[in-house]
């Protein structure tokens, strides 16, 4: 017999500490999944659950190929980026194109992208990744990229009791300008 596991008042917030009052909220934090107490939701993304009736098939399918599968091991920077866009890459990016007497259609043919996404881009509207910026600033020699500054803060000083961390002691949070 196995027991559901429903968020009540024993629970702590892995953000704050503090006891969560009711269901919590579900948010996305620095590419983990977490529940959260109220207060500490609008610190990440929240996570509409949609539950969908799936139907499972009768019979497993064969299998067609008999090797096993090939690991993959893929390194990301959704839990640790390192680096962030400059606040005023739009005007970088317009000022390199002019200075190389480029059309926003040429400009974009070189990168191998729309000239949509360029036009969006030098508007401010769009904030271009990480993967086009490195293309950007490879290909035009600029720097959109800047390393991203950490505080470390003392735990013991703003903990709200005295047993172990919880996640946002540890977890570095991008606030909202």
């Amino acid at each position: 017999m196995h027991k559901k596991k429903t968020i009540g008042i024993d629970d702590d917030c892995p953000i704050c500490g503090g006891k969560i009052w009711g269901k919590g909220q579900k948010v996305l934090i620095e590419g983990a999944k977490i529940t959260v107490c109220q207060s500490c939701a609008h610190l990440g993304k929240k996570i509409i659950i949609k539950t969908e009736k799936r139907h499972s098939p009768k019979f497993k399918p064969a299998k067609q190929n008999l090797s096993r599968p090939k690991k993959t091991f893929k390194t990301t920077d959704i839990l640790e980026p390192t680096v962030e866009i400059v606040d005023d890459y739009s005007i970088r990016i317009r000022k390199v194109r002019t200075q190389n007497n480029l059309t926003q259609e040429q400009f974009a043919q070189k990168l191998n992208e729309k000239p949509s996404l360029i036009r969006r881009i030098e508007a401010g509207k769009v904030e271009p990744n990480l993967k086009l910026a490195k293309k950007i600033e490879k290909v035009y020699n600029i720097s959109l990229l800047k390393d991203i500054d950490r505080i470390e803060v003392s735990t013991k000083k703003f903990m709200k009791k005295s047993s172990g961390s919880s996640m946002g002691d540890i977890a570095f949070i991008k606030r909202k300008k």
